[in-house]
């Protein structure tokens, strides 16, 4: 399991079998870890739940493999979205701080945490995040999280949702590969529908797939590049942002 080590960034526990009989054991111990660690987060994603809604502050939680196009669809919110209601940008990255110059380029707040090797990023680094990003009451705030369809599936993040981005260059396969992932989502975004004439990808099987794993989840095609589908995204998220909690309630 990916988990948290005890500065904030997680690290796989990888399970040794022993032949002396030791290896029960060893599984049993690493179960109660990893629940300990889950619990924990849990409870730092309701503090940071609590102080998201003490601000009456909306924060999406956009998780993905790498190369789906979160960032440039982020890029493309934030341009569309900025006028209606503050907006800032959480973004998760192993290394650099690229994607981060990308969203202030495009005219928002946005603070970079890097995980190093951490697979995702966890409640913990979040509330920091938050914190030095100071977002204005009202506001949305997107947390981009590392590039990753298994392990963000597991931590809360104190966010309203999880928005699932897939590319049709990935496959449509995706779904019962990675149901966790699905089942935790709210929405799924299909992007670079623009591609579908030029790659094997079948939309009735994605469709399929996605109706198996988790059946009220909403999917809403797109191609942050050219624009198609952005207009439902918006409303997507117009609607959960009418839902934010009063700032000081």
């Amino acid at each position: 399991m990916c988990k948290s080590n005890g500065d904030g960034h997680p690290h796989h526990d990888h399970e040794h079998r022993h032949p002396n009989g030791h290896g029960e054991e060893e599984r049993a111990t690493r179960v109660r870890v990893d629940r300990a660690v889950l619990d924990k987060n849990d409870r730092l994603a309701d503090y940071n739940r609590g102080w998201l809604g003490g601000r009456g502050v909306l924060a999406l939680n956009l998780v993905s493999s790498p190369g789906a196009g979160k960032t440039t669809l982020l890029e493309r919110t934030v341009r569309d979205l900025a006028a209606e209601f503050p907006v800032g940008v959480v973004e998760g990255d192993q290394e650099t701080d690229a994607d981060a110059r990308r969203i202030r380029a495009a005219g928002c707040r946005a603070v970079q945490l890097n995980t190093g090797v951490g697979c995702h990023l966890d409640a913990a680094m979040v509330a920091r995040g938050l914190e030095e990003l100071d977002p204005a009451p009202g506001s949305v705030v997107f947390i981009e999280n590392v590039g990753n369809l298994v392990c963000p599936a597991l931590f809360d993040l104190g966010e309203r949702a999880k928005v699932v981005v897939c590319s049709v260059p990935e496959g449509d396969d995706k779904p019962l590969k990675y149901p966790h992932m699905f089942r935790a989502g709210r929405v799924v975004l299909l992007n670079k529908t623009d591609l579908l004439p030029h790659v094997p990808f079948d939309p009735d099987r994605f469709l399929d797939g996605v109706r198996r794993v988790n059946p009220s989840l909403r999917v809403i095609p797109l191609s942050a590049l050219r624009g198609d589908g952005l207009a439902e995204w918006y409303g997507w998220v117009r609607e959960q942002a009418a839902r934010r909690q009063p700032a000081g309630v």
